[in-house]
């Protein structure tokens, strides 16, 4: 008798929409925002006050850049990740204790070549004490797509992320030494996210698919403190959390059998809260050539418990249990005349992803950088920054069972695996001032 379609589908949106989710919210906070900081590793970041997407580090600090100055660039992001089967398997309906190893290739480089992170901001002197901004930024992304016959299908194939930050801010100097900042984020994300559904006999030799697309608009906002004595900065700022509501559809085709039944196409949603971000930055001239920086973020992952998917079929639930995480830089910068300036920076950049809920989908781990850049004074009137990163990223061991169906057709496909990569950063970006 074939399986009803709303308990069916609800518990298909479970495995093949809940096990993507992490992919989102882990290693995918893009950091690189602005070419110049990632010359130093963002350890300039909310305390510098020297390019305009200061807008994005720290609205307060927009009160250091006189007239109107704008910055337009991009980075291309270079990610290699390599998946290691470790003995993935699945089980089958009402055999106890049944493992039937999935087999498969290691779905190749599944990043793109290269992916392009765009940036423009721009910062206007209103008053002697008023300025306002305007940020157009990408600060979450990934796209990566395994070969066919991955052994890693079950939990991922295809993963299309993008969005769109439009920031407007204002910034305020109380006096000469000490500004307040703020103002409100408009995202925008989409997403196409497929895997492959087993089928209840593994002697079938096709796989259903699921995919699911979905978009949302969102608003956020963003404050900050900017204090100055002349040879020190010190800067501290605070992005809200964006609640997004993604709402798209799932499409699952493919199912032979009992399951068939659930082939169709269903309306979704579900929650998507990305973290509140507190950054504190310190600047300090060593010499009038020379300045240390160092800056530490905090992300609040910790409001990231789970999430519910909500269709036609119902609700469901599953558990995402994330933790806190925090980035700290290091970084310099000399100015060898006044046209060059050379910088560099390191960082440790800890994920947040709870190691019970790893995915393929984001072959992530704690990261540590190593950057370098220059600045380039064309004229009084245009810089070019130049930037290069290259992020090491920790090995992983990925244990991750997603469930299918309800009893007593339930299958478990559990995707064991060891995944690795780095990633290089080349960015460039020109600064005008008027």
């Amino acid at each position: 008798m074939p399986l009803r379609r709303p308990i069916l589908a609800s518990l298909l949106l479970s495995g093949a929409f809940a096990a993507p989710v992490p992919a989102l919210a882990g290693g995918f906070y893009l950091q690189e925002q602005a070419p110049k900081e990632t010359g130093r590793a963002m350890a300039g970041a909310g305390a510098a006050a020297d390019d305009p997407s200061a807008i994005y580090f720290n609205p307060a600090a927009m009160t250091q850049l006189p007239g109107i100055q704008t910055s337009v660039g991009g980075i291309a992001l270079m990610a290699s990740a390599h998946q290691a089967n470790r003995g993935t398997y699945r089980t089958v309906p009402t055999v106890p204790g049944a493992r039937v190893p999935v087999t498969g290739n290691d779905g190749g480089q599944p990043f793109e070549k290269v992916i392009p992170i765009p940036s423009f901001y721009v910062t206007a002197q209103a008053t002697d004490r008023l300025w306002l901004g305007l940020g157009v930024n990408a600060p979450f992304g990934l796209k990566l797509d395994y070969d066919d016959g991955f052994f890693g299908r079950y939990d991922s194939i295809y993963t299309d992320l993008k969005t769109y930050n439009i920031q407007s801010s204002a910034a305020y100097g109380l006096n000469d030494n000490f500004s307040i900042g703020g103002g409100v984020d408009v995202q925008y994300v989409k997403a196409t996210l497929t895997n492959a559904l087993p089928q209840l006999s593994p002697l079938i030799p096709t796989d259903g698919f699921a995919r699911l697309k979905g978009d949302d608009w969102t608003v956020g906002w963003n404050a900050g403190l900017f204090y100055t004595n002349g040879d020190t900065n010190v800067g501290v700022s605070y992005r809200s959390g964006v609640n997004h509501k993604v709402t798209g559809t799932q499409s699952i085709s493919g199912l032979l059998g009992p399951i068939a039944s659930a082939n169709g196409v269903l309306d979704a949603s579900a929650p998507l809260d990305l973290p509140d971000i507190v950054t504190v930055g310190f600047m300090h001239r060593l010499t009038p050539k020379l300045r240390a920086m160092i800056s530490a973020r905090w992300y609040n992952w910790s409001k990231f418990k789970g999430i519910a998917i909500t269709s036609a079929a119902g609700t469901s639930n599953k558990e995402l249990d994330y933790k806190d995480s925090y980035s700290v830089s290091l970084g310099g910068e000399y100015d060898v005349s006044p046209a060059l300036t050379l910088r560099a920076g390191t960082m440790f950049d800890r994920s947040p992803t709870n190691p019970q809920h790893l995915t393929t989908r984001v072959p992530d781990g704690d990261r540590t950088w190593l950057s370098a850049g220059a600045t380039y004074n064309i004229s009084p009137a245009f810089a070019l920054n130049l930037s290069y990163a290259h992020n090491f990223v920790e090995k992983a061991n990925i244990i991750r069972p997603d469930s299918y169906y309800p009893a007593p057709a339930t299958v478990t496909a559990t995707t064991l695996s060891q995944t690795s990569g780095n990633a290089d950063q080349i960015g460039a970006s020109l600064t005008a001032r008027f």
